[in-house]
C-alpha cells in the first residue's frame, strides 16, 4: 500500500485586485484582519497584515468591494 500524500491546503494567490480590496476593507469596515481574510476567501491572514501594514502593494490604492455585508 502507497503511503497517504500530504498536501498543503493553499490560499487564493494575492494579487493586485485583491490587495485593493483588502485595504478597502480595512478602512471602510469594521472588519478586523482576521475577518478580512475569511470574507475574501480564506486568504492567509498573514498577507492581509503585510498588505495593511504597506509591506506588500503599497502602490496599490483601495478598490471598494461591495460582496461584504
Amino acid at each position: 500500500m502507497a503511503p497517504l500524500r500530504r498536501t498543503k491546503n493553499r490560499s487564493p494567490k494575492l494579487t493586485r485586485e485583491l490587495a485593493g480590496r483588502i485595504k478597502w476593507l480595512w478602512l471602510n469596515t469594521p472588519l478586523n484582519q482576521a475577518q478580512i481574510s475569511a470574507v475574501l476567501g480564506a486568504i492567509n491572514q498573514g498577507r492581509v497584515s503585510e498588505v495593511v501594514n504597506g509591506q506588500r502593494f503599497a502602490d496599490v490604492a483601495p478598490q471598494e468591494y461591495k460582496g461584504w455585508a
